[in-house]
């Protein structure tokens, strides 16, 4: 949804009423599970992949489904068969997981399951308005592009990544910064980078 003000994606939903009762509206409650176990990953995104799930000979019991995130949604009344759009927000916040997976991958699909729950008020003819629930057996699977997300990301945050810092490292690297001068967040921690790479190629010579 690229007019929203923050990161946003818009999944279609298709509802469809298999009774003849009207529904006059829907409380829908929906769960995202990434199923990481249900795509292939080459050696790139295995190196990439590190940091969430651990070596790749590990992946046997690390690789695991993970959520991503809950959403709400009202669906108007209708009959028979209606679509709604469900509003997901999306964070670039690296500390999540969700953001790590979506960042490891360098193409192909993410795979979803939608799970869904909430309440249906429903019109009957013989005792008027009805609630029922809806049970969290009902679910979707969907593939979502990794090129997808790479281009909303891209579109927020052009050449820009967010990383979250506690307050007492934020501290410490601001006093370096500081103390160096740099007028740039950047220079600062190529700075940093660059001062590390030389420290460990001297103690390979030594």
């Amino acid at each position: 949804m690229p007019y929203a003000v923050a990161p946003l994606l818009g999944f279609d939903l298709q509802v469809t009423n298999t009774s003849l009762e009207r529904i006059h509206t829907i409380a829908l409650r929906c769960q995202i599970q990434i199923e990481a176990a249900r795509r292939s990953y080459d050696p790139k995104d295995q190196e990439r992949m590190r940091d969430l799930f651990g070596d790749p000979h590990r992946w046997a019991q690390t690789l695991r489904s993970m959520l991503w995130t809950q959403v709400s949604v009202i669906v108007p009344g209708f009959c028979g068969t209606t679509h709604v759009e469900l509003p997901v927000p999306c964070t670039f916040d690296f500390n999540v997981a969700a953001v790590k997976y979506f960042h490891g991958l360098r193409d192909g699909e993410v795979p979803l399951c939608f799970q869904f729950s909430g309440t249906v008020f429903y019109e009957s003819a013989d005792t008027g308005l009805q609630v029922a629930p809806i049970p969290w057996d009902k679910e979707v699977k969907f593939r979502l592009p990794v090129k997808q997300w790479n281009e909303m990301m891209e579109l927020y945050y052009p050449n820009s990544a967010w990383l979250c810092l506690r307050r007492d490292v934020f501290e410490r690297l601001y006093r370096y910064k500081v103390r160096m001068g740099t007028p740039a967040w950047e220079e600062t921690l190529e700075g940093l980078l660059e001062g590390l790479q030389k420290g460990q190629e001297e103690e390979v010579r030594a």
